[in-house]
């Protein structure tokens, strides 16, 4: 974010950002106290408040918002929120409001279901609402264009190349994948591993390269414009994603849209996307020697890339096309406002949702009914 209190973003979406110059605490303290005033400043110009991330915010915003008489919809950011927030007397009152007060929590796999219903949430609270993406920006290139972007990027045409997209943080399980690296490229020693992004782990990540002997085979892009992520994923083989918890993972869907097969780890919030041998390949979290056989066994086979590839996108443009997300969107605030839905009526007290048909997300007919298990 840009330090300016309100900024349009590359979307056209005015943005104001609050506290941005405050530092710990008082940042959120600051923040807390603006998101409070705003909804009571501003109550007549909007008709729902939808709340996204935890935080101070939900202490100050959500009983202002029941004060004010406005529908209230949150939608918890990944797994392991819901149980970080029992751990706290202020995150425990938060999630008592908000099975009070929200009229939907969204969640974004299974796993957090799980998670939220043990925490008290009714299942007939909770709504299944991934994240879109854009498949029109992410789309399979044609091999002129993928030879050309390689140049571009340095990297060679006849290279197999192994991509990561996103920051290199302790959460993502990155030191496995750099392992898992090692052992490939005594098989294919050609192979190159690009990672795009940064983060706090950029200087250990830098050194178990070097201790691994990898320095020729790794390439660090560091961070790169959100509008060039398309262009990198077009020149990968394989997409690997090795993270033990995950939200929603953005970069696998993005990878998927673009026709990339992918490795990833064996969490609910990949197998929503993936099913083993179908999009890509599941392989145990952590564990170097499988992430290595999985990976080798895509390069080592250019149909099975292609069949999982083409089976990758179909996914994602039936089930997280930005268009099909957005209907979501539009049918649960038609719901909370008690506004026509139209043709397909997604919310109630608990009728089926429709969901992508694969077979993590079957649980979404359980998320509303709650009776099916």
């Amino acid at each position: 974010m840009p330090t300016v209190r309100d900024w349009v973003d590359p979307k056209g979406v005015p943005v104001r950002i609050y506290a941005g110059r405050w530092k710990g605490a008082m940042k959120d303290i600051v923040f807390a106290l603006r998101v409070a005033g705003t909804l009571i400043r501003e109550r007549k110009k909007y008709e729902i408040v939808y709340f996204l991330m935890q935080g101070l915010h939900l202490a100050t915003g959500l009983p202002t918002a029941r004060l004010l008489r406005k529908p209230i919809v949150m939608k918890i950011s990944g797994s392991g929120v819901v149980p970080f927030m029992s751990k706290s007397t202020l995150g425990r009152l938060e999630l008592a409001w908000l099975r009070k007060w929200a009229q939907r929590v969204m969640i974004l796999n299974e796993g957090m279901r799980q998670e939220a219903i043990e925490h008290g949430l009714s299942p007939c609270q909770l709504l299944w609402m991934p994240n879109p993406v854009d498949t029109q920006e992410f789309a399979p290139c044609g091999p002129h264009d993928r030879g050309a972007l390689r140049a571009q990027f340095g990297i060679s045409p006849l290279a197999p190349v192994v991509l990561y997209c996103g920051r290199l943080a302790p959460e993502k399980g990155l030191p496995s994948l750099l392992e898992a690296f090692g052992i490939l490229i005594q098989t294919v020693p050609g192979a190159r591993l690009v990672l795009v992004g940064d983060g706090p782990s950029r200087a250990e990540l830098d050194q178990q390269a070097r201790s691994l002997k990898l320095e020729a085979n790794i390439h660090f892009s560091g961070r790169v414009d959100p509008s060039q992520v398309s262009s990198w994923l077009k020149i990968a083989d394989v997409f690997a994603l090795v993270s033990p918890s995950e939200g929603f993972p953005c970069a696998v869907a993005e990878a998927m849209s673009t026709g990339v097969a992918c490795v990833v780890s064996d969490i609910p919030a990949n197998r929503q996307l993936i099913d083993p041998d179908e999009q890509g390949l599941l392989v145990p979290v952590g564990n170097a020697g499988a992430i290595a056989a999985a990976l080798l066994h895509l390069i080592g086979d250019n149909a099975l890339r292609e069949r999982m590839g083409q089976a990758g996108r179909k996914r994602i443009l039936d089930n997280y096309a930005t268009s099909y997300i957005a209907d979501r969107y539009e049918n649960l605030f038609r719901s909370v406002l008690g506004q026509d839905r139209g043709p397909t009526e997604l919310l109630g007290d608990c009728p089926q949702q429709h969901a992508p048909h694969n077979r993590a997300m079957d649980m979404n007919n359980e998320i509303v009914n709650g009776a099916e298990r």
